[in-house]
This record gives C-alpha cells, structure tokens and sequence, in this order.
C-alpha cells in the first residue's frame, strides 16, 4: 500500500489499509482519540451526531461476527447509516467481481466501506479504484493485514502499560496464517516496544519472520521468559494445508497457556487474544477468564477505536464530548 494513496496529499488519512506506513504520531492520535470514547458504553444517550448523515457500508466477503458487530456499532455510536453485506448476499456469488459490487453500493451515495476478505491486498485494490470522496477501512485481508485489530491491541496494552520501549511481548501461534501478527508487529515496531518476541511451532512460522527484527523461539516456556505481554492467536486450522501441526492435543500440550506455563512470565503479565477463542487448544479456560486476562477488554477496545478511525476517515471532531 502506497502511502499516498491511504494518506492524501494534505496529510490526512483517507483510507484505513495497513499500519505499516502510518506515521507513529498518526497511530497515537488515533489512539488518544479512541480513549475518548471509551466511556461510551456506561452513557444514558451512547450517540453523538459525528457522522449524522454518512453511509457506511459492512463489505465482508467472510464471516466475521465479532469484526463487523463492532464495527456497526461504532458507526451507529458516531450516527453513521450503517448496511451489513455478507458475501452469501452479493453479486460476487453471481460472478460479479469485487469492483462491480463496489462500483454499484458507491452509485447509492456510499461514504465509506469497511472491506474484509479472504484474499491479501482486497481492500488495497478496492481502495485504488474508488473516487476520492470514498474510503476504504480493512477489516482484515487474508494473511495481510487487520489494521484495527492491531489498534485497538494497541490500546489495550498502553492503558495498562504505557512505556513500550521497556516492554516484552510475546506473540504466539498461527503465525504463519495470521493477518493479525504481522499488523501486531509493525504496531509494535512503531510505538519502539522494546523487544517483540514470535513463539510457534516451526511449521507455523512464515519465511523471513526474522527480518522483521523479532526474537523467534520454539520453545513455549523459554519463550514466556519474562515477558511483560503474550498475545495468542487463533489456530487457523481452516487455513492450513497439509499436515503442519502432530494433533490438536499435541499442539496444546506444546503451545497451549496453562496456568502453570503463565508462571514464566512476569506477575502482572497481560494476556490477550484477538478471539475468537479455542479453549483448551490455545488458551486453558482458566487463564481466559483469569486475572492476567485482558480479553474482554480488547473487545470494548474495539468499539471505541473503530470510532477514532471512521471519525478520522470521514472528517469528523477528533474527540468525543
């Protein structure tokens, strides 16, 4: 993704693609703005007139509960007009293409599309072929890019420790078909996290991980060592070709967290997880719902930063009063 083309030539962000290019002041503004939001979800009235009279498009191309909830619900908090596409209902399954289907919504005085699909780079191509007028956000593109997930990870992280460049964090699992890894690396690359640490089975690790400045371990527990965060991923057994893991049991007996191998981190370590969740095959129920856990707390997160980017997309105030 070109950095002209998510940022316009008068610095503002118009599309919403991949934090790979996005200045760091840019992710932090993002950030700060979102935290104004936060409380949203404890008011009487939960909608300020932000977006009053903008038409935001759901255009998932997979099935994404989570994802596209928060993101209608953000919309509907800023007064956005918000219409949900699933791909089972489109065109594309008549043979329309992608662009097709983009070129008749934006017919209907579309303002923004919020773009999932299966396929790495869709959102960056829809993004190439809309009026400047248009924006697009990505809400995940195959093993690419989830830009708001990284977000509002982000987020989570810095309300709780805010001085990244002395933290530890440690990623762990389906490296290898996870958009929300490599978006969780140039997030912390860019807000200076002190060491980022990638902790998989070898068969689930991308080629030339370790250009991207990352520790890589294959042991679990050497891995945990000390670390301030763990960030773990969904197995994407959907994904996956061919044999790349023993068994399930195997898998979590190797890489799932216990509370017993939660011990190797630091006591006031965070756990996370994108979701959604497989108990018992990444994460141990316990530790899920435990006290280290920040899970739920990502989800609420979720809501409030994909207020911050629509907002900052589609011109509104940049803060919540």
């Amino acid at each position: 993704m070109s950095r002209d083309i998510q940022i316009g030539a008068d610095g503002r962000l118009n599309h919403f693609i991949s934090l790979e290019e996005l200045p760091r002041e840019l992710m932090e503004e993002l950030l700060t703005t979102a935290e104004s939001f936060i409380d949203f979800a404890t008011r009487n009235t939960k909608k300020v007139p932000l977006l009053r009279g903008k038409t935001v498009v759901n255009l998932f191309f997979e099935p994404s509960t989570r994802t596209r909830t928060t993101f209608e619900i953000a919309a509907k908090r800023l007064s956005a007009d918000v219409i949900n596409m699933q791909s089972d209902g489109m065109s594309t399954t008549k043979g329309e293409t992608i662009l097709d289907t983009v070129k008749t919504l934006q017919a209907m005085h579309t303002d923004t599309f919020i773009v999932r699909h299966s396929f790495s780079g869709a959102a960056d191509l829809i993004a190439r072929h809309v009026p400047e007028h248009v924006h697009i956000i990505n809400g995940g593109d195959g093993r690419y890019s989830h830009p708001t997930q990284a977000l509002l990870d982000m987020l989570t992280i810095r309300q709780r420790k805010p001085l990244f460049e002395s933290l530890s964090v440690a990623i762990v699992g389906d490296v290898l078909h996870s958009r929300v890894a490599r978006s969780e690396i140039s997030a912390l690359k860019k807000l200076g996290t002190g060491e980022i640490r990638i902790i998989s089975p070898r068969t689930l690790i991308p080629t030339g991980l370790e250009d991207l400045g990352v520790r890589i371990f294959t042991d679990m527990d050497r891995g945990l060592k000390d670390v301030d965060v763990i960030v773990m991923l969904r197995l994407q057994l959907e994904r996956m070709e061919g044999q790349l893991i023993p068994s399930e049991r195997e898998y979590y007996q190797c890489y799932g967290l216990s509370e017993a191998r939660l011990e190797n981190a630091k006591p006031d370590v965070l756990v996370m997880h994108p979701g959604p969740i497989n108990r018992g095959l990444e994460i141990a129920s316990s530790v899920a719902d435990g006290d280290h856990s920040v899970i739920l707390s990502q989800v609420s997160n979720g809501v409030a930063v994909r207020m911050a980017v629509m907002t900052k997309i589609m011109g509104g105030s940049s803060t919540a009063n």
